[in-house]
């Protein structure tokens, strides 16, 4: 992706060397066309995101010498058909989502140290066990053909994000290893029942040798045990495989609310990206149900071609097919669909890259 520099020149104090420091703003452009039909209404929108979420950042890196490097990263989600930004949470606690759709970097707000021995990052960030579901899927979690194990998931406020984290990566070059491990707190009053709430661990471990990517995840955040609430847990594995100009993926998830009675849902992915000339095809079968009453599930079939103009543009088309059993009620852009009952989409779009 080619990205807009800014190279600063930090002149060093008396006796000392300048420092070496850059500034890099980058972002994503995407609107689209969406349509979605059900058994009960059906609906046609402008949206954004149908390939990669809109979005904007800036980060940056300073070299401290001996090794050490010093970096931050901030980025911002917006809405290509509104100019709205994505709320963030405070607290990993529905208590602490936000309200408003002003500008806010929601996605990621990071400051890191960083040496031979790996990264400490703190701030908002992705949680490590969000990684198996956005790396296999071949639509990345975007759009119509998003899979079904990250559009349905029980993970709750942390499923994909989590503030007031600091975690700890693994360093390149470790013969194929890689991994990351975080902690993150709800910072609630002490000696009440919800002290913990929204505080919890999560981390990964994997390994890439060749064509082969596999890795393992799992992350528990705490909350008070009620009927309705309850720890929450995901344990999940993903795996690629590259043969040629095809990339192979697959995942199994699990996620657990550990309420009064227990929440459970399991879930799976088998997908697909096939280079051809410019273009790229994508195929996914997702599936993700739960053990509510009537065993609600729902398996979603995607099909996709993105056909790149040049490095930074490109022109998508995504479509999508539910089928719901169990009593789920699972429908596509915005339509609506009655129990047991399918439903499909269709993404349409342009997006660019700088």
């Amino acid at each position: 992706m080619k990205r807009t520099s800014i190279a600063l020149a930090l002149a060093g104090m008396a006796g000392c060397a300048a420092a070496q420091s850059s500034v890099t703003l980058y972002g994503v452009a995407d609107a689209m066309f969406s349509r979605g039909t059900g058994s009960l209404t059906s609906s046609s929108s402008m949206g954004s995101g149908g390939n990669m979420t809109s979005r904007w950042g800036i980060r940056g890196v300073e070299d401290l010498g001996g090794g050490l490097n010093a970096g931050f990263n901030f980025e911002a989600q917006v809405f290509m058909n509104t100019g709205a930004g994505q709320p963030t949470n405070t607290n990993n606690q529905p208590s602490g989502a936000g309200t408003g759709d002003g500008m806010t970097f929601a996605r990621r707000s990071t400051l890191s140290l960083s040496n031979s021995w790996g990264e400490i990052r703190a701030g908002r960030d992705f949680t490590a066990h969000y990684r198996n579901r956005v790396e296999v899927d071949p639509f990345g979690n975007a759009g119509v053909g998003a899979s079904q194990a990250f559009a349905g998931s029980i993970g709750g406020v942390v499923s994909t994000r989590a503030s007031n984290m600091i975690g700890y990566f693994l360093p390149a070059g470790l013969n194929g290893w890689y991994g990351q491990a975080q902690y993150y707190a709800g910072e609630n009053p002490g000696g009440t029942p919800t002290a913990n709430d929204g505080t919890g661990i999560t981390a990964r471990i994997g390994y890439q040798n060749g064509p082969l990517n596999l890795s393992f995840a799992s992350g528990r955040t705490q909350y008070a045990t009620t009927t309705t609430a309850g720890d929450i847990e995901s344990t999940n594995l993903g795996i690629q495989y590259q043969i040629g100009s095809v990339n192979l993926m697959g995942g199994v998830y699990r996620d657990t609310a550990h309420r009064t009675k227990a929440l459970k849902a399991d879930g799976w992915i088998l997908a697909g990206v096939w280079t051809v000339g410019v273009g790229n095809i994508k195929l996914a079968l997702s599936e993700y149900g739960t053990n509510a009453t009537g065993n609600p599930n729902v398996r979603k079939f995607a099909a996709g071609y993105v056909h790149n103009l040049s490095k930074r543009t490109a022109v998508y088309g995504t479509f999508a097919r539910v089928s719901n059993s169990g009593g789920a009620t699972t429908a596509l852009n915005k339509a609506t669909t009655a129990a047991n009952m399918s439903s499909s989409g269709f993404d349409i779009g342009v997006r660019h890259q700088f």
